[in-house]
């Protein structure tokens, strides 16, 4: 009598279970790659691609530059403008780019003020002294004053132009000390750490100054 034969039917592996490749050991199948997780330290940054982390220090000082902009940036344009720059506009950015690049090295908000003051200040007396060679060496002399620019004329609408021009000759650290001093409102320390000066020069060169501007001014009336 024929005996019935059993068919086996083959079982698929387990849909977790990792398949080996062609002739390679089970055991040797590499095991998937872990996620990696985002340094606690470092924080995204919407201006990288996506999934790149940015540095929480640059994070820090484009949120702090950005902050000095808002808060001081019509004073600085000011400034540049009472201490007789040209192109204030071009000396109040350039001195946002100089701090934007030493940022690490400062110590705090008020540091920053104190350093982007001083900048304007230096930036300024440089631009004056670039312009006063400059002339020299022209050979036809200027026959018309430089035209301000439509924020210099609005930031200076208010203030008596008699006044401005009798500032505007008198000698650099002069008008620098009357305009920190009188102008901004800065201590006399303050005024010393902008200009690069003791604080009894700033005394010198203020009452120096306002002796100078207050004979120019009588001698208007």
């Amino acid at each position: 009598m024929r005996r019935r034969q059993h068919l086996r039917v083959p079982v698929p592996p387990a849909a977790s279970a990792p398949l080996a490749a062609a002739g390679q050991p089970r055991s040797q199948v590499p095991a998937p790659a872990e996620p990696q997780v985002p340094h606690p330290g470092q924080v995204p940054n919407p201006a990288l691609p996506p999934g790149a982390l940015g540095d929480p220090a640059d994070v820090e000082r484009e949120a702090g530059v950005a902050r000095l902009f808002e808060l001081h940036y019509s004073s600085m344009l000011r400034l540049a403008v009472l201490l007789g720059a040209d192109d204030p506009e071009n000396v109040v950015a350039e001195a946002y780019y100089q701090i934007y690049r030493k940022w690490r090295r400062l110590r705090d908000a008020e540091a920053a003020e104190a350093y982007l003051r001083s900048t304007v200040c230096n930036l300024t007396r440089m631009r004056i002294r670039h312009l006063q060679v400059a002339r020299k060496h022209v050979e036809t002399p200027a026959a018309e004053e430089p035209v301000a620019s439509a924020e210099s004329t609005a930031l200076l609408h208010d203030d008596q132009r008699v006044l401005i021009g009798a500032l505007q000759h008198l000698p650099a650290r002069q008008r620098e000390a009357l305009v920190l001093r009188h102008w901004l409102g800065l201590k006399e320390s303050e005024i010393a750490a902008a200009m690069g000066i003791s604080c009894g020069s700033v005394k010198t060169h203020t009452a120096r100054g306002l002796a100078a501007l207050t004979q120019a001014m009588e001698a208007r009336r």
